[in-house]
């Protein structure tokens, strides 16, 4: 794995060359700290509540602009196949930028640990529940980078694959709650597939093995297809 290990540490140093990531950060962290410091002051709630119920929405709108780059990139302006005459495997080659995404998801989370400090300053935290919330919301992050880096890999336009990793992501997000719109039949399917359920679930303190299976297994089906895609290429 040094092969992945050095395409890791090339695609994340890449992350902080470019401007456009200082911009998601600064967004990311925007919403969030607006999300948080509404529901203190406005709402009076010293919790973390809001902030991690709007969390896979937030994510998946943002994660796709972070993957948007990995694949697509690099066949539009032609170093893609120079990538591939080097002595790595595709394997390498998504497992590298793959762990750069997810890598950068929590560099972009880092900066909102300050919130449950700031509470627990001022009133009872359970950091149990803080630290499994962002626990699911690395792995929230983990399972929409798999699909965005499966959207990159498809088209050579940025803006393409960005949009068709979000809207993928966004339906996972939200899915739960449109069950009203599927058959009784389907509805339990209907509700394992949503992000948002799985994530709920962690987010209060409850990391089950189920909710665990699923982000790998999105996380797995995303990169396998991955790599279909690059041997079809």
């Amino acid at each position: 794995m040094r092969q992945a290990a050095l395409i890791f540490k090339k695609e994340f140093k890449d992350y902080f060359a470019s401007p456009i990531a200082y911009i998601v950060i600064a967004i990311f962290l925007a919403l969030t700290g607006w999300l948080f410091f509404s529901a203190f002051f406005i709402f009076d709630q010293a919790d973390l509540r809001r902030f991690f119920n709007l969390m896979p929405l937030l994510l998946a709108l943002v994660v796709p602009l972070i993957t948007m780059r990995l694949f697509s990139e690099e066949r539009n302006v032609g170093s893609y196949e120079l990538l591939l005459t080097l002595p790595v495997t595709f394997r390498d080659i998504i497992v590298g930028k793959y762990l750069a995404a997810v890598a950068f998801v929590a560099a972009m989370l880092l900066p909102t640990l300050s919130y449950p400090i700031f509470i627990s300053f001022i009133g009872d935290l359970d950091w149990g529940v803080a630290i499994a919330g962002y626990i699911g919301a690395v792995l929230l992050g983990a399972a929409y980078a798999a699909i965005g880096i499966f959207a990159s890999s498809l088209t050579r336009n940025q803006i393409i694959a960005c949009i068709t990793a979000m809207v993928v992501c966004v339906v996972l997000s939200i899915m739960d709650q449109m069950l009203f719109f599927f058959p009784q039949s389907v509805l339990d399917v209907v509700g394992y597939v949503s992000a948002n359920a799985h994530f709920a679930n962690i987010a209060k303190g409850i990391v089950d093995s189920r909710d665990l299976i699923y982000f790998l297994s999105v996380v797995f089906l995303g990169l396998y297809a991955t790599h279909l895609v690059m041997e079809e290429k």
